[in-house]
């Protein structure tokens, strides 16, 4: 259960940088063209960083037993906080903007606030980039590449490789005639593992002028691994009080009468 919650709350960070639509022609697109349709796509590089800070608050599902309700802030520059709450279980995540963060989580041993080192410090740093990757890609150190056609569940897609500063090599899929993201997919590193990872993205609704995915499923090809992720609502701008990105507080102690938590009744998944 631990590996898994671990997985999640690295995951969680794809529903929300999600690269920024007019329509494709069948004339060959360079990874400039493709970027830039994709972002006006979103609705456009000024009004993507008009947004000073934003929360979305949904569900988040990853196997019976295993859902609840989830709610990411964000605020500029780089901060985030995300909490996720399954069996009355609330694992938080939290990003200063500064380079340091930190997680509690009571479904492990060491049940925080910690802080995030190597690739873990590196997801959450990452994630805190709401205005995707795709926005001032170049100014961040990344390369693209035109991988030319494919499809993505029989929609015609054009592909864009980027390659991060750090290495990291993630594939986008656009819808061929809209431009808005279809499917993302990638390694992420946590806890001393790489996890093949693919989402997809569908149900765009138009918030504030930008175009945001309702829906994200994810799942890691070759495990049992799944997670679906249902957006309720997405506000942008919000009063988000800076005290919501410093160090979180511990949980709760567990009440003797409490019920055994989920690494106990689900040993096989730890």
């Amino acid at each position: 259960m631990v590996s898994r919650i671990r997985r999640l709350v690295v995951l969680i960070g794809l529903a929300l940088a999600v690269p920024a639509t007019p329509s494709a022609q069948d004339k060959p697109i360079s990874a400039e063209e493709l970027v830039k349709n994709a972002v006006n796509a979103r609705g456009g590089a000024a009004r993507i960083k008009a947004v000073q800070t934003q929360r979305v608050t949904g569900a988040l599902y990853f196997g019976p037993g295993a859902e609840g309700p989830m709610v990411v802030e964000l605020k500029r520059p780089n901060k985030l906080h995300m909490e996720v709450t399954i069996q009355d279980q609330t694992v938080v995540r939290v990003y200063d903007g500064r380079g340091t963060g930190w997680m509690v989580n009571p479904f492990a041993a060491d049940k925080g606030p910690v802080a995030l080192t190597g690739s873990d410090l590196q997801n959450i740093t990452d994630e805190s980039d709401f205005d995707g990757p795709l926005v001032d890609y170049q100014a961040k150190g990344s390369t693209v590449e035109s991988l030319g056609k494919d499809d993505v569940a029989g929609k015609p897609a054009l592909k864009l490789k980027l390659t991060t500063k750090s290495g990291d090599v993630r594939t986008y899929y656009f819808d061929a005639a809209t431009f808005l993201l279809l499917k993302w997919e990638g390694i992420r590193k946590s806890g001393g593992q790489e996890v093949p990872v693919e989402s997809f993205f569908s149900d765009y609704r138009e918030v504030g002028g930008l175009k945001f995915p309702f829906e994200v499923n994810t799942d890691s090809p070759g495990s049992d691994f799944v997670q679906k992720l249902t957006v309720a609502k997405i506000e942008l701008n919000p009063q988000i009080d800076d005290a919501r990105f410093t160090k979180p507080a511990p949980p709760p102690a567990a009440s003797p009468a409490a019920s055994p938590g989920p690494a106990k009744e689900n040993p096989e998944r730890q």
